[in-house]
């Protein structure tokens, strides 16, 4: 891989070193330019361009599922990771009594809709992590009478764990749970296979991991339980014949679409695409390869220097973040690593890394100058 090449696709390179994808990531040039091509197509040619905007956004979805293992009929465009878990935890048909297994601490996004299910008599109870790791069998023992989801981040955002999917999966399957993931800290980094996992559903937003736009993710929805979720927003494009403004017929599309209600954000949707198409060309295993090699400089580093990394190591629970305590007041390590123009993350007193695949060696020796510099 010419990674000065890949470098150049991201202008921030020219002024920041960039270690914080897992807060909000830069665009690309070809992302900037699928997204002013097509404003600058929807200003010059109105709606007479809409059947080719529409092709692209079937080519975006298709994109997503193969980033999936899914089949695209199961991919719904959504605004973000919070909108499509949203979803979900609006659209089964719980009953009084049901409960919700919900793994802590975690990024609310994966928290408050399960919370909000209570005012309907849903119970729900925590499954807390031992040092951000998250073992089978405390699921088992959190497991009530009218357990029905299970729901988890496939990365932690704090410590950076990668759960175990499939393990989880496989827990679910054998204890009839629906199993639902916040994808949004792994896809697009780390490998994800929806089927082998038996994952039911996973919703994850754009412009972390994706390279892609804010404003823009995807839902996936396993075709065998589509039916169990009734759309939260219904509108023209919810239904099957949705060209055909005069017969009135409620009758939901077969498939994740049905859970696109109306018109859709098309230019974060070309964005994504275009996203998409550079991290096929790269290649998801290159990439994830490459940024562990990077983490594994910054590891290296902190170990010298003493440092404590809160990060689980093992292979098997690694993803693109590596949080670590600093020796100075955390705030103030972050505020000098930005001014010196280096972005990353303070979270409860840890320094979070989160580089990608353009990351540098060079970026990594600067930023130990910087915080050899503070102490």
């Amino acid at each position: 891989m010419d990674q000065s090449a890949y470098r150049a696709e991201f202008p921030i390179t020219e002024t920041y070193i960039f270690l914080n994808h897992a807060a909000v990531a830069p665009v690309s040039h070809r992302v900037s330019r699928a997204v002013s091509s097509l404003a600058e197509e929807m200003c010059r040619c109105g709606i007479d361009g809409y059947p080719g905007w529409m092709e692209g956004v079937e080519a975006a979805r298709r994109q997503a599922a193969r980033l999936l293992g899914a089949g695209a009929h199961e991919i719904a465009f959504v605004t973000n990771t919070s909108e499509g878990l949203g979803v979900v935890a609006g659209g089964l048909n719980w009953r009084v009594g049901d409960r919700v297994l919900v793994v802590r601490p975690d990024f609310p996004s994966n928290i408050y809709p399960w919370m909000d299910l209570e005012r309907k008599g849903v119970a729900v109870d925590y499954v807390s992590r031992r040092e951000g790791r998250i073992q089978v069998e405390d699921l088992e023992k959190a497991l009530r009478p009218g357990t029905r989801l299970l729901t988890v981040s496939s990365v932690d955002f704090l410590s950076g764990y990668r759960a175990d999917l499939a393990a989880m999966g496989a827990f679910c399957r054998q204890k009839g749970l629906l199993f639902c993931v916040d994808g949004i800290q792994s896809l697009g980094l780390v490998p994800m296979d929806v089927k082998g996992c038996q994952i039911h559903f996973l919703s994850a937003g754009g412009h972390k991991w994706l390279l892609g736009p804010m404003g823009c993710g995807v839902l996936y929805v396993a075709q065998e339980v589509v039916d169990l979720v009734h759309p939260t927003s219904v509108g023209w494009k919810s239904v099957r014949g949705e060209n055909d403004f005069f017969t009135i017929r409620l009758d939901f599309k077969p498939d994740a679409l049905r859970f696109e209600p109306g018109s859709l954000n098309l230019l974060g949707i070309h964005g994504l695409g275009a996203a998409l198409d550079l991290l096929f060309e790269v290649g998801v295993e290159r990439i994830f390869e490459d940024v562990l090699e990077v983490n594994d400089l910054f590891v290296q580093g902190l170990r010298r220097r003493g440092l404590k990394i809160v990060t689980p190591l093992e292979q098997a629970s690694r993803s693109g973040i590596l949080s670590f305590i600093p020796k100075v007041d955390p705030e103030k390590t972050f505020h000098t690593l930005m001014e010196e123009k280096i972005m990353v993350s303070e979270r409860k007193g840890l320094i979070r890394l989160s580089p990608h695949f353009y990351n540098s060696e060079a970026d990594v020796r600067r930023f130990f100058e910087v915080l050899d510099r503070i102490g």
